[in-house]
């Protein structure tokens, strides 16, 4: 076998060879961009981290996997007021994940898994990978982890402690670096939401979505920096913990291992097409 779960550390040799036993390729994405004050900006060094422990298990379950280099900038949202954050626009992001779709399909590498960790990117993962489906029949599923997370943390901590510590700047993001990336956690910027209560004469109720009227909700065009202007949302990040992201980052990485096998379980192994 290979030296390395990374296909930037195989040499050459080493990933004509692989290539030829059909491995899966996991390409992991993020974003740099504010995660509250607490943490790091760089989301997708959880999601790279994550994609690596993945393909570790899933490569001593017998599957094959390499972790193709991580794509740190997200599709752009509403997280621009940030200084030093880097997104890419949605155009943008779509070329490039097309182009790396590309590279990979020339050479028949068709058992790939995004490993997500941006809402932003969701759309365009879906409508690049769709493009693969229609003309190649080739399905290459994306595995969004904080969208898994946030329902995996009540049977983790309970329903009542995961109301009071979700959302952004919260869990599951943080108590995912917590774990994994102990150092780069700020603890004297841990602090509950400082979210304004009316922007424009409306109540916030997100990002960008203002309550209006008996039950009402209305999508206006603006950032974070107008509407949670800390980068917490909805929860009390002072309840989060490394102990309930290494739980939950167990729980992913085992989910992970089984759409690895999954795929591998369900695509030809000759053309790459789904096996429905």
């Amino acid at each position: 076998m290979p030296s390395s779960y990374y296909l930037a550390e195989l040499c050459a040799a080493e990933m004509r060879e692989a290539a030829v036993r059909k491995p899966v390729i996991l390409l992991p994405m993020g974003s740099f961009e504010d995660q509250g004050p607490h943490a790091p900006m760089g989301d997708y060094l959880s999601a790279a981290k994550i994609a690596e422990k993945i393909a570790e298990r899933a490569t001593r379950n017998g599957r094959e996997t390499y972790v193709a280099p991580v794509v740190p900038f997200g599709g752009e949202d509403f997280f621009g007021y940030m200084p030093g954050g880097i997104s890419l626009s949605q155009s943008t992001l779509r070329a490039v994940v097309d182009d790396m779709l590309r590279c990979l399909l020339r050479h028949d590498l068709t058992r790939v898994v995004f490993i997500n960790g941006h809402g932003g990117n969701c759309g365009v993962i879906n409508d690049a990978t769709q493009k693969v489906w229609l003309e190649q029949r080739v399905i290459m599923p994306s595995f969004y982890l904080w969208r898994v997370a946030q329902d995996l943390l009540p049977g983790v901590i309970g329903e009542e402690q995961a109301a009071r510590s979700s959302g952004h700047g919260c869990n599951p993001l943080t108590s995912v670096v917590m774990h994994l990336f102990p150092d780069l956690i700020r603890p004297e910027h841990l602090h509950a939401a400082r979210t304004p209560s009316d922007v424009w004469g409306l109540p916030v109720t997100g990002f960008t979505s203002l309550a209006i009227g008996d039950g009402g909700t209305i999508t206006v065009p603006l950032e974070g920096g107008d509407t949670v202007p800390g980068g917490v949302w909805g929860g009390d990040p002072r309840l989060c913990s490394a102990e309930t992201g290494a739980q939950l980052v167990e729980k992913l990485v085992s989910i992970g291992s089984e759409i690895v096998q999954h795929v591998t379980d369900h695509s030809d192994p000759q053309t790459g097409k789904a096996i429905l």
